[in-house]
């Protein structure tokens, strides 16, 4: 009976297989059976980067932990900057001051009417660049009356068409109050301390005299290179979440790769965490991970389990975006992993994954795509249009806590009903060959109550999915843990690995 059995499961699954083939897209329906079973065995991708998209990838170490020092933040504090200003001329503040009279007191525009009177060498600041950057917000020292105490400044709201009266007690006070109204705009620590730096350096140097002063008409508002926020060379090094101790301990494992989607016209940072004695003979299942910025992090503790005997070896490989692009910023996420996503699923199936490949030794059959909140909308939508491609880097996926709620967002230009379809993947196939394992929060759902808007919440719409994948008798894993959207991650990442890749 022992052998009846092992041969009706041997049957069984070569019935799968032929199954699985026989959904794979046409320029592959001519194979035979045997030849589609040995290449799910083995699977080879094609690498389809156009030859500027290879010229531009560069692979080499580390460079994350050489974000900037607190040390380094203190000698751009304190060293030389250029300043330049332009003043206005007697006609533009003539001309202004008529334009502007209904915004001004009798006093203000009595005073400004004096400083024409004067000369130009008493004519107010037009323009204040500090290293080629224009300020947006003005200085005390601007005003040749300032003496170090209370500041005073009148404010155009742009967003409510109304002049509003700023009074501060000292420069620090006003300083702090820029920086709570630059939060607001979406900036970052980063850049919000470059323009502080930037702002006193500009006061310093006109309290000393220490500028240079431009012709009129020098400065063009409308040239986007001399807004800060605009220019590349900002680094967001300083975001991205890990234990600096735990990467030095195994940085020599880890390949840093840059690499240009010409579609995408974005160059995106994949980090590579070789797992213990990795051997180039031997082949590895890759552990993809999306939004590298925060999972990069938890590589070490995946690479540790490994390390420690409680999994297999596979290769970590974490998808981020260069160090000029805040993979934090809710916007990029959802224009990468929503707006761009199908374009976002062409770079890693057709470049990325084959690149790995042609690398490293990989087992793509037996690799896992893994995505959360938005990037859970996107390796969902991976999972229901993998059909459509040639290239199969990917044998799981994991769908965790999935954002379905902001497809929901006419702006974006995507269809719901497309999701809610699956993207009509069971329209084109009889079964899913894929495994899948779908998690969330137990507690999440009140995490982003305000962006339901009457659709489905995150676990209504992870609900309706597995009940989907189910009646098509997918092999599907639901399941929750006791906490909110994004907390239960690294004990999930860290029981799937053990899980899903034990030791043989």
């Amino acid at each position: 009976m022992r052998k009846i059995v092992i041969a009706l499961l041997s049957f069984l699954m070569l019935i799968s297989s032929i199954a699985c083939s026989n959904n794979l897209n046409s320029s592959q329906s001519n194979e035979s059976v045997s030849e589609s079973v040995q290449n799910s065995e083995k699977i080879q991708l094609t690498n389809k980067m156009t030859p500027m998209e290879s010229e531009k990838v560069s692979k080499h170490e580390l460079t994350l932990l050489d974000s900037i020092t607190e040390s380094q933040t203190e000698s751009a504090e304190t060293s030389e900057h250029n300043v330049s200003v332009e003043y206005y001329t007697a006609d533009e503040l003539r001309e202004t001051l008529e334009n502007n009279r209904g915004n001004m007191t009798e006093e203000e525009y009595e005073q400004s009417l004096e400083q024409l009177k004067n000369g130009n060498e008493k004519l107010p600041l037009k323009y204040i660049l500090v290293d080629g950057f224009l300020l947006l917000y003005p200085v005390p020292n601007s005003d040749p009356n300032y003496d170090g105490g209370k500041i005073e400044f009148r404010f155009h709201n742009e967003d409510e068409g109304i002049q509003e009266n700023k009074s501060f007690a000292n420069f620090e006070e006003y300083l702090d109050w820029i920086r709570e109204d630059e939060k607001q705009y979406g900036f970052s620590d980063e850049e919000i301390e470059n323009d502080i730096i930037r702002i006193k350096a500009a006061d310093a140097a006109l309290q000393t005299g220490e500028y240079e002063t431009l012709p009129a008409g020098t400065v063009d508002v409308s040239d986007q290179s001399l807004y800060a926020e605009n220019h590349e060379d900002t680094d967001y090094r300083n975001v991205w979440e890990y234990d600096r101790d735990a990467v030095e301990k195994i940085k020599d494992s880890i390949d840093e790769i840059n690499i240009y989607d010409e579609e995408l016209d974005v160059e995106f940072l994949v980090h590579v965490t070789l797992p213990p004695n990795y051997d180039d003979n031997k082949t590895y299942p890759v552990f993809f991970l999306t939004d590298g910025v925060w999972r990069f992090g938890n590589c070490t503790e995946l690479r540790g389990i490994m390390e420690n005997g409680e999994a297999a070896p596979v290769i970590l490989v974490s998808l981020g975006y260069n160090y000029s692009i805040d993979g934090t910023d809710n916007d990029n996420r959802i224009a990468y992993f929503i707006q761009k996503g199908d374009m976002l699923l062409d770079f890693i199936t057709d470049n990325l994954m084959p690149y790995l490949g042609e690398n490293y030794s990989i087992d793509y059959a037996n690799s896992t795509l893994y995505g959360h909140s938005n990037g859970g909308v996107f390796s969902h939508t991976a999972l229901f249009k993998s059909d459509l491609y040639e290239n199969q880097p990917f044998g799981n996926y994991i769908i965790g806590s999935p954002a379905f709620w902001n497809l929901y967002h006419e702006e974006l230009g995507v269809n719901p009903e497309d999701y809610i379809n699956d993207y009509g993947y069971f329209d084109r196939n009889d079964v899913l060959c894929k495994k899948v394992f779908l998690c969330g929060g137990k507690l999440e759902d009140s995490d982003y109550s305000e962006y339901y808007n009457g659709h489905d919440t995150t676990l209504e719409g992870l609900e309706k999915l597995t009940q989907r994948l189910e009646s098509h008798d997918a092999d599907v894993t639901y399941q929750l843990y006791d906490t909110h959207h994004y907390q239960y991650i690294p004990d999930m990442l860290a029981e799937y690995l053990k899980q899903v890749y034990p030791i043989n």
